[in-house]
């Protein structure tokens, strides 16, 4: 293993951290400027042509704000806690696929930094690994409300984490591997997302709550905690947070349109065609580009719409709805796989999106005879 391996890993490391950044600050600007038009308002404009250079600006003025340490904090691990939760949202991204390879001065690189056949054990353990810096903020602040903000975030990842683990086992039995790269390449001729419908939405709520977005915003919940475990922090300590919740957007986007949505390949009527991936390398990226960006709408119109919802059904939800359908997903979908191979008919994998449809309308009637039957005892 020659010193260029090396310098092509660090190199291919520092262009993904880059783009994370510039993703995270331009993120921003893309979520005021969706509200604003969601809500009838101009939203940031003033800052360069059409509030291009907004990012920038709120960069500059985080930078330059004065950084207040309360008295009573415990200070290395409120100092260590903004570094420990944006870390890995950095680092979870060293693994998805963003594209195929391509030739440049006889040598092949890959567009990703390290393809580990245990990807999706990688993005399970540092995605519970994250929360560690949200927990820490809350304690080392010496405060009440920042401290039930930290308390809320841990129960809320122990609450969806294992609805995470099984959506993940959804991805590996569909597409018989546990490397991100594979499950790509196996949805070439169809999405794990028309396979598995059901799953994937599950996926796209788990995710949600995984980053503390809106309706799942409760350890930041304002009204009740003064903005949460953050509450002692300011100037770039701050930013950090902010950071790491825009870059783990960014990041479980692209976890998402990996797993379910094809990731960096062509829709899968498009392949053998001029429009592929097998064609042009420079295609992959562009069409995990337009996954994410479709995905990071949607988490936005999410947050315009839909109120947060009250703790105890937050949890609630996660351990008696959500945990039970992904279970009953991930069996509906290992046995569909197995029946279409024992008898050898392609077509028998359908039975996997009709069965899994059926147990999410048997699921939504019953939340709604339970939801009537509380209603009904309070009137």
């Amino acid at each position: 293993m020659d010193w260029t391996f090396w310098l092509e890993w660090v190199i291919k490391g520092f262009v993904l951290c880059l783009i994370l950044l510039t993703g995270f600050a331009y993120l921003t600007l893309y979520e005021r400027r969706a509200l604003a038009r969601m809500q009838i308002r101009i939203g940031p404009n003033r800052a360069g042509y059409q509030g291009l250079l907004q990012p920038i600006a709120d960069a500059v003025k985080l930078i330059f704000k004065e950084e207040l340490t309360p008295s009573h904090v415990y200070k290395v691990v409120f100092f260590l806690a903004p570094i420990l939760t944006v870390v890995p949202s950095l680092v979870i991204a060293a693994v998805i696929p963003l594209g195929t390879q391509f030739e440049i001065a006889g040598r092949t690189i890959t567009l990703y930094v390290a393809d580990v056949n245990v990807g999706i054990l990688y993005l399970s353990s540092i995605a519970s690994i994250a929360v560690y810096g949200i927990v820490l903020a809350g304690w080392s602040s010496n405060n009440k409300y920042a401290m039930m903000g930290g308390i809320r975030s841990s129960a809320q990842m122990i609450s969806y984490e294992l609805s995470l683990g099984l959506c993940f086992v959804i991805a590996i039995i569909m597409g018989n591997s546990m490397s991100l790269i594979d499950i790509v390449n196996a949805q070439k001729d169809m999405w794990f997302a028309v396979i598995q419908p059901v799953g994937a939405l599950a996926f796209l709520i788990v995710v949600l709550a995984e980053v503390n977005r809106a309706p799942f915003d409760m350890p930041e919940a304002e009204q009740e905690l003064t903005a949460g475990y953050h509450s002692e922090y300011s100037g770039m300590k701050f930013a950090l947070f902010f950071m790491a919740e825009y870059q783990k957007m960014i990041v479980v986007s692209m976890i998402t349109a990996t797993l379910f949505f094809g990731g960096y390949r062509e829709f899968w009527f498009l392949k053998d065609t001029f429009f592929s991936v097998d064609y042009f390398w420079w295609l992959g990226p562009i069409y995990l580009f337009l996954k994410v960006i479709a995905l990071l709408f949607l988490m936005i119109w999410i947050r315009a719409t839909w109120p947060r919802i009250r703790y105890d059904r937050l949890m609630a939800f996660g351990w008696k709805i959500l945990l039970p359908l992904s279970l009953a997903l991930a069996f509906i979908t290992a046995s569909g796989i197995l029946l279409a191979q024992e008898l050898s008919s392609p077509l028998l994998i359908w039975v996997i999106p009709v069965f899994s449809i059926i147990v999410f309308l048997v699921t939504v009637a019953l939340i709604n005879r339970d939801l009537r039957r509380k209603s009904y005892g309070r009137i």
